[in-house]
């Protein structure tokens, strides 16, 4: 079985290089970018199985970028990771289909499990978020 397919979006260089590495360890990220725009761009052309973005980004953000691109591939499968343990933003990112909202302070203990739950048709939510960080 080959492996997962994975595009990286994140806009902090040392935190891409960190989330690249972590995510190499069981997926083939076939690509990064920095920004949303970018980011619709590349999953056009690469096709990747699950998208790791960023919410905040330059130009286009993560949320806006992944609803442009669901409009087009539906079952696109998506993990954001962001700084915001935000309750209410992780409800505006469920709003635009199944998805992985991962914390950055926990991206180790959580990344590769989300993608994986997604992967799998499920949700997953970082339990640091308190209430809102129920693994759904």
């Amino acid at each position: 079985m080959s492996r997962v397919r994975v595009l990286l979006a994140e806009d902090g260089p040392a935190m891409a290089k960190q989330l690249l590495v972590l995510l190499s360890k069981e997926f083939d990220v076939v690509g990064m970018v920095e920004d949303g725009f970018s980011l619709v761009q590349a999953a056009r052309r690469m096709n990747p199985d699950v998208v790791v973005t960023d919410i905040s980004m330059p130009g286009l953000d993560g949320l806006e970028a992944i609803r442009q691109l669901r409009r087009e591939r539906a079952d696109l499968h998506v993990v954001f990771i962001t700084v915001h343990a935000d309750r209410r933003l992780v409800e505006r990112a469920m709003k635009l289909g199944p998805c992985g909202y991962v914390v950055k302070s926990v991206a180790g203990e959580d990344l590769l499990a989300a993608v994986n739950a997604v992967v799998a048709g499920e949700s997953y939510v970082s339990g640091s978020i308190g209430s809102a960080g129920d693994r759904a």
